[in-house]
């Protein structure tokens, strides 16, 4: 029962499956925002090509009218979708605060975030190839979720391991935790709920996809 090869494109797909660790504003800009943001230089490059880049700033920044049919979609980008993603982010940030003055959560009580722990770059969900050889807990894991319920399918079991712990990080429950202490739970859930599970056979995962 040899650990699968770590490919890139498992590496890649573990990372963004980790995201919904992450804040809710934090995912939308993963999620929408850089895609918005891609598309809005595109075009900018675009209009740039015909006319010159101070032109079409100051059609984007409606400063001044699109006096051509490539300024036209630069203009109409700034006008519709700079103005709404930023009053929402800023209206949806704004409420947060404003709601969370008197809604503290008990697993907040009496704690205080270092620097340190503020910038400490995100966490990922655990690569099931580092239990093979971990603590008498992650190897009894590893045999049940992986030989008992995968019948040996590392890849399949990986899989649904993080899709398992991505789904959990995303409901309400979690809301609340940062991003370290969201994932840490929910990867503490996975262990709890699927070593139980999967010592007699069953995957639920593989359950609910049938």
């Amino acid at each position: 029962m040899a650990p699968a090869k770590n490919t890139l494109r498992a590496r890649l797909r573990r990372s963004w499956r980790s995201r919904k660790a992450l804040k809710g504003v934090t995912q939308w800009v993963i999620d929408w925002g850089v895609p918005l943001a891609a598309g809005a230089i595109a075009v900018y490059i675009y209009a740039a090509r015909t006319t010159s880049p101070s032109h079409v700033y100051r059609a984007f920044t409606l400063i001044d009218a699109p006096d051509r049919f490539a300024l036209w979609l630069p203009s109409i980008v700034g006008w519709l979708l700079v103005p709404a993603i930023i009053g929402g982010v800023a209206g949806h940030i704004i409420a947060q605060r404003i709601s969370s003055v008197k809604a503290i959560s008990t697993e907040k009580l009496f704690r205080q975030r270092t620097w340190g722990q503020r910038l400490k770059p995100p966490g990922l969900i655990p690569d099931l190839r580092t239990y093979f050889h971990g603590s008498y807990a992650q190897q009894n894991f590893v045999d049940a979720w992986v030989r008992i319920a995968h019948r040996n399918d590392w890849h399949r079991a990986q899989d649904h391991w993080e899709v398992f712990i991505r789904d959990m990080a995303s409901t309400q429950q979690y809301a609340h935790l940062d991003r370290h202490e969201c994932l840490r739970q929910a990867r503490d859930t996975a262990h709890l709920t699927l070593v139980i599970t999967a010592q007699t056979g069953m995957c639920i995962v593989c359950e609910r996809r049938r």
